[in-house]
């Protein structure tokens, strides 16, 4: 599971409305016949139109000022397995976001608890992702490409006499990588703006920064994670707590479907891994056999090359080896709003 949450873009590129984001996220309806269209809902109603979802959202900005953002962008990717686990039913999903924003509701630190009723926000559930330019097959693919590229070059250069050089041995070099191009789907070199296969079921959710009151701002952007400030002579608590709404939520989700998470797929594993690797990897070769092995296999998706069996448990250092790889690949889940574990 991944969770990303990030604010409005705002300067002198971006409008001021919430519309070009609302509009971004009805490209999978472009071409569907409504029956097979997928539609806004929020926490108590199915159906929601672009356009309620506009007027909403660049209506609840009571003296929010310019430069503020106006609404923040959360974006849910469960991982294919969390996805077959519930056979990618988008009911189980639609009930797990009514459940997660609880969740993000609860996290907010303040003097009366925020309802979860007093979000206005509208989600929107999509099934297709494409492959960017920073996903690894891409790069690793990019490599061959450019080197085809320059030998097809001196190759038109050779033939039009400005260059010395042995055109079939040029040509040899040309079919020996475009065969040996690493990825590949449906027989066609994997690149950027190719649709990803699998299960790539993931939810937008565009989240008003005030609440449904319009009186009250509700920034999970806040630099502060739980703080009191003094407000006319008065305590003020602030802050939204980060950790522990997406350790909630990956609760949530074991919870209400009867996930079991192995320690690798956790949000505290990757936390532990960016604070402390050595801890990370102490703690992944103490797990029992057959979790150790899920984990390996799980980490192996990501694309990082793991020792699979027999790790001794004093020789961490060993399976440190592989920290630059994971890094790159939390980096690229991360990116892709994404994660293959």
């Amino acid at each position: 599971m991944y969770i990303s949450i990030t604010r409005q873009h705002i300067d002198h590129t971006f409008s001021q409305s919430s519309a070009d984001f609302v509009t971004y996220l009805e490209k999978e309806n472009e071409g569907r016949t409504p029956e097979l269209q997928e539609h806004f809902f929020d926490q108590n109603n199915d159906f929601v139109t672009p356009e309620k979802v506009i007027k909403e959202i660049d209506g609840n900005t009571a003296k929010l000022k310019r430069k503020e953002p106006k609404f923040y962008a959360i974006t849910i990717s469960p991982s294919q397995k969390e996805l077959k686990a519930i056979n990618n039913d988008r009911e189980l999903l639609k009930k797990y976001v009514r459940e997660v924003m609880k969740d993000y509701s609860a996290a907010f630190y303040r003097n009366q608890p925020v309802p979860v009723n007093s979000l206005k926000y509208y989600a929107k559930i999509e099934y297709e992702r494409t492959y960017k330019g920073f996903d690894r097959e891409v790069k690793e693919n990019r490599v061959y490409k450019a080197q085809i590229a320059k030998l097809e070059h001196d190759i038109r250069k050779t033939r039009r006499g400005e260059m010395v050089g042995n055109v079939q041995n040029l040509q040899r070099q040309v079919d020996k990588l475009k065969k040996g191009i690493p990825h590949r789907l449906n027989g066609k070199a994997i690149e950027q703006g190719m649709k990803k296969p699998g299960l790539q079921t993931h939810i937008h959710i565009i989240m008003s920064r005030k609440d449904v009151t319009n009186r009250y701002s509700l920034s999970p952007g806040s630099k502060y994670m739980e703080s009191e400030s003094l407000l006319n002579g008065k305590k003020v608590k602030r802050g939204f707590n980060r950790d522990q709404f997406f350790e909630n939520a990956e609760k949530t989700f074991d919870r209400l479907f009867t996930y079991n998470r192995n320690f690798v797929e956790t949000y505290t594993a990757r936390k532990t891994y960016i604070k402390n690797p050595h801890a990370y990897f102490a703690r992944l070769l103490k797990l029992p056999i057959n979790e150790r092995s899920a984990a390996f296999q799980l980490l192996g998706k990501t694309g990082v090359t793991v020792p699979m069996l027999n790790i001794p448990k004093g020789k961490v250092d060993l399976a440190l080896k592989t920290i630059k790889q994971f890094k790159k690949a939390l980096k690229v889940a991360k990116n892709a709003s994404s994660i293959g574990i």
